[in-house]
């Protein structure tokens, strides 16, 4: 028993190691259209440039009055808790403009996406619709790594 809270301790470490480039504050839509040279600061220091360009595609997914609402960068949750090659997405916004994104060649059954469709506020992506999200959000979208100790 004590060697599995052992493990975990450890896989804990490595997980909040991995997350030292996520911001420690997202900053809102509004506030990056508005920088000159639109940026976030890691936990770590360092500083995550965004691209103006991805800044104006997700501008034009959601209405001007939720501009404020949106914090970027979006998160790319990871954890074997979903399962292998499955990532999830948090947040009303956040979900809305992934599957503006991804659209209609989004992975997965139907059954699924319309389960997701009611809950509105987190839906799980494939690791095929990761790439083509990061590929189209590489500035505006991070992965975050999860670690559980229920598995």
């Amino acid at each position: 028993m004590t060697e599995g809270r052992f493990d975990d301790k450890i896989f804990m470490k490595a997980v909040k190691a991995l997350n030292m480039h996520l911001p420690g504050e997202r900053k809102t839509l509004f506030d990056l259209l508005d920088e000159d040279k639109p940026v976030v600061q890691g936990r770590d220091q360092s500083m995550h440039r965004i691209k103006r360009e991805e800044l104006e595609e997700i501008a034009r997914l959601i209405p001007k009055e939720e501009y404020k609402n949106l914090r970027l960068p979006i998160y790319i949750e990871l954890t074997s808790d979903y399962g292998r090659g499955i990532a999830r997405i948090q947040g009303r916004l956040d979900c809305e403009i992934v599957r503006r994104i991804l659209g209609e060649g989004r992975e997965g059954s139907e059954e699924q996406h319309e389960k997701e469709s009611e809950k509105g506020d987190e839906i799980f992506i494939y690791r095929a619709d990761v790439r083509r999200l990061r590929r189209r959000l590489p500035t505006t979208t991070e992965y975050a790594f999860f670690y559980s100790t229920s598995s």
